[in-house]
């Protein structure tokens, strides 16, 4: 009896670890702190039909900024290489993340080195937190947050998801105060084990679903 008993609970908290893992969007226990504030999030749907958390400043009118300063993406925190995504991998993904979102972001307002009194300030970070109750480093889970479902790895599949952490905001520059901000988990290619290096390919698409939906953003559609 508490043979069945026990393996009813295993089987249940299987299940439950495997939904949280198939979240489309990010969890508040994976926020990285590259944004001071998460609350107003809501769930929506972005132009390339991708599932993304975002608030949006009810008073925003983009009518009312002129050009928008570009700060460079980062990773936060700084991640370390590892045997599965070495330094190289790093790096390509970064460059090929700024140079997207910023050619994105420049398709609709001028990008500008010094902010104006009617400028936009974007800041934007790839994170890595993981939603294992272990406190993984995040070298450990890996930097760009590759999520392992231990729930597949126990029932025999081989196949590891992967994923991308976005966080980003727009900043008044007048005001220093957000108008908008998006936390966003992209789903990459499948890796075939554990043992399978990560490449630049795997999250390439992430970013362009990213650059894409930077450019097609329609306030009049966010929202509930």
């Amino acid at each position: 009896m508490r043979t069945q008993t026990f393996f009813k609970v295993a089987v249940l908290t299987g299940l439950l670890a495997l939904a949280g893992c198939s979240s489309k969007v990010a969890a508040p226990e994976q926020y990285s702190g590259f944004l001071k504030d998460y609350s107003g999030l809501q769930q929506t749907t972005s132009a390339t039909g991708k599932p993304t958390l975002r608030w949006v400043d009810p008073s925003y009118n983009e009518a009312n900024y002129d050009s928008i300063l570009w700060t460079p993406i980062t990773y936060y925190p700084t991640p370390k290489p590892t045997t599965q995504i070495g330094q190289k991998t790093l790096d390509e993904l970064l460059n090929y993340t700024n140079n997207k979102m910023k050619t994105a972001i420049g398709t609709r307002k001028p990008v500008v080195t010094t902010p104006g009194k009617h400028s936009l300030i974007f800041r934007g970070a790839i994170t890595g937190v993981s939603s294992q109750k272990e406190g993984l480093q995040f070298y450990e889970v890996v930097p760009v947050a590759l999520v392992v479902a231990g729930t597949q790895m126990a029932t025999g599949h081989r196949t590891m998801d992967t994923h991308l952490y976005f966080e980003g905001e727009l900043i008044d520059a007048a005001t220093n105060k957000p108008v908008i901000k998006v936390v966003r988990k992209g789903e990459g290619k499948e890796l075939n084990n554990a043992n399978t290096p990560m490449t630049f390919a795997t999250l390439k698409q992430v970013v362009d679903d990213m650059a894409t939906d930077a450019t097609m953003f329609d306030v009049k559609k966010t929202a509930k």
